[in-house]
């Protein structure tokens, strides 16, 4: 370049990745105008930008790297070696930042955009379905991603950024979230058909302490509930097997291999018989979260408020 600038900072070999980007990341638009037309003063009429701002911005650049990017011929630019090399790269990165924000900007529209929804996957046969179908009357352009998981892998990926909403059991109770209480869902005591409560229809818990109890694996809402209720009759539940999926547990008790906890299932199941408990009130709390001061997109705001007018007729 035929600038002469001093650039107050220069990257070493051995420079931080992070610094690399903080320094480049601004100049790669100004080297990739100035590639494309070869000519500064055109290239600061098509970029709205003063040209003294992009020549220096240019010598900048140059610095930076070490090397030169531009020859100047006449009254034009023309790259370098080096620089046919870095424009190549340069321009995946612009376009990939471009891609990313047209992205983010159509997640984020009104009418079209994208809200990541987790639930439990006991909520995945019959009422999400439902949500979703009723919000889409007024929303129909509105686009979900959907995960269905547990109560605490839910809140881990909601702290990451990876959900915008869950429904979830236990309701949390944590400084980072925000969460309200949208329904309540009875528990059942699901036992085999053939099993000597299955003529009964109401039971206390306590009545079924000698029993071999199918649960969900530690850490899932509906397992520490379980164990709450149990030591609330007064005993430990002794567990026979553990799963990942209500629907499993019914199986397993169809399959007189335990007893179990649940809510009901979306269809009737058979080789089960399904108690009322009595005793403790057997009982889970379903609520929403969301992230602690984290702003919404429209669409999110949206369906967050449709959740929340649904407050004590969520379940069907």
């Amino acid at each position: 370049m035929v600038h002469q600038y001093s650039s107050p900072r220069r990257l070493s070999p051995t420079g931080d990745t992070e610094d690399i980007v903080a320094l480049l990341a601004p100049r790669l638009a100004y080297f990739a105008g100035v590639a494309r037309t070869e000519h500064v003063t055109r290239a600061a009429q098509e970029m709205n930008v003063p040209q003294s701002t992009l020549s220096r911005a240019l010598v900048r650049l140059e610095a930076d790297l070490g090397v030169d990017l531009f020859v100047r011929r006449g009254r034009t630019l023309a790259l370098t070696p080096a620089g046919r090399t870095f424009l190549g790269s340069v321009e995946r990165a612009l376009a990939e930042v471009e891609r990313a924000a047209d992205e983010v900007r159509a997640d984020a529209d009104p009418a079209t955009g994208k809200v990541a929804f987790g639930f439990l996957h006991t909520m995945g046969a019959e009422t999400v379905p439902g949500l979703l179908h009723a919000f889409r009357a007024d929303h129909p352009r509105v686009r979900f991603s959907l995960v269905q998981n547990y109560g605490e892998a839910m809140l881990e990926r909601l702290r990451a950024g990876e959900l915008d909403l869950c429904l979830t059991s236990p309701v949390p109770d944590a400084p980072d979230l925000v969460a309200r209480r949208l329904d309540e869902q009875k528990l059942r005591l699901v036992v085999p058909a053939e099993h000597r409560l299955a003529g009964r229809r109401r039971i206390r818990l306590a009545e079924a302490a000698e029993e071999n109890f199918v649960t969900l694996e530690p850490g899932y809402g509906l397992r520490r509930i379980t164990d709450d209720l149990c030591r609330e009759a007064g005993f430990r539940p002794r567990v026979a097997f553990e799963g990942e999926e209500a629907e499993t547990l019914r199986g397993l008790v169809a399959a007189g291999l335990g007893v179990a906890l649940l809510p009901p299932p979306a269809v009737p199941r058979p080789g089960v018989a399904e108690l009322t408990v009595t005793a403790p009130r057997a009982a889970r709390e379903i609520g929403v979260a969301w992230l602690a001061g984290r702003t919404d997109t429209p669409p999110v705001a949206a369906f967050k408020k449709f959740l929340l007018s649904r407050r004590g007729h969520l379940l069907p």
